[in-house]
């Protein structure tokens, strides 16, 4: 098992409750999660609710054959970064990159990684 990060892979979904998502297939112009990910990988997600206020961002694992993804870790939601109830409707899932896990230069061209600063080598903690 591995993290697996992709571009473009966006499926649909009308699970409900907090348990693991069952994906529903690819939008059109974009590759599955079993396509992207692979079986039993890891990888960052997001579920969006196309008509509630719901949404969750997180890591989760593809099952062995990828057709459901486990909420493994809720990093943040529309229910105050705990895992969310989904209602009935039609959400979409996509692969992404939270912003809590990047890594970017800032403006000087510092790069900071958890407290450490390694453009320097100097501890920020």
């Amino acid at each position: 098992m591995a993290l697996v990060l992709n571009d473009r892979v966006k499926e649909t979904t009308t699970t409900t409750g907090t348990d693991a998502i069952v994906l529903g297939g690819a939008a059109t112009g974009f590759e599955t999660f079993a396509q992207g990910i692979g079986n039993s990988n890891t990888t960052y997600y997001a579920i969006i609710h196309e008509s509630a206020d719901e949404w969750e961002v997180g890591l989760g694992t593809l099952d062995g054959d990828s057709s459901d993804l486990t909420r493994t870790t809720v990093l943040t939601s529309s229910n105050s970064d705990s895992a969310v109830n989904f209602s009935s409707g039609n959400k979409t899932v996509i692969c992404t990159l939270p912003a809590s896990k990047a890594v970017f230069e800032d403006g000087s061209g510092n790069i900071t990684i958890a407290g450490a600063d390694i453009t320097t080598g100097t501890n920020t903690s």
